[in-house]
């Protein structure tokens, strides 16, 4: 059964989120670039696994604002803005304390999270993380030169590197 969706209030944002199980682990899952807390209950794999993660976990889910059932924003929120926002959720949620389970763009927030806040962070967890290197240059020889640099020290990964020459 779907959960209640809730909301806590961040500043003058109302941010969605969802609680759900009762086990002694509180985790809180932080979503990528858009979610919906109410639509991941849709796609019965990620149904799965909140439903694994709640038998021995007490979980909560939560839409970024601007995303979901949160309240929509005129600009996208900065790092700190987002912090605020999870910190928010916990509060809401009675977590003192929670492990982080970041998701693609959550990861990062996660990390910056734990190492902003260590003393609410249990254990930090990631899966499908972007890192993206976006690197601004003067001319195309210069771009050549860092995507190949990029290229070498990346190995074998596959990731995407975007090189943008400055306009003059």
């Amino acid at each position: 059964m779907q959960p209640v969706t809730q909301y806590a209030r961040s500043g003058d944002v109302h941010i969605a989120y969802q609680a759900f199980g009762d086990g002694p682990i509180n985790v809180v899952v932080v979503p990528g670039f858009v979610s919906n807390v109410e639509n991941y209950w849709d796609e019965p794999s990620f149904a799965r696994f909140l439903t694994r993660l709640a038998s021995y976990a007490r979980v909560v889910t939560f839409d970024k604002r601007g995303t979901g059932m949160s309240d929509r924003v005129a600009e996208l929120p900065g790092l700190d803005q987002r912090m605020d926002d999870l910190r928010a959720v916990m509060d809401a949620a009675g977590m003192e304390q929670a492990s982080l389970f970041g998701i693609s763009e959550g990861a990062p927030l996660s990390v910056l999270f734990a190492a902003t806040y260590p003393d609410r962070c249990r254990a930090l967890g990631a899966v499908r993380q972007l890192f993206a290197l976006l690197v601004l240059v003067p001319d195309r020889g210069s771009a050549a030169s860092v995507l190949r640099l990029c290229r070498a020290s990346m190995g074998h990964r596959r990731e995407r590197a975007a090189i943008c020459t400055i306009p003059r």
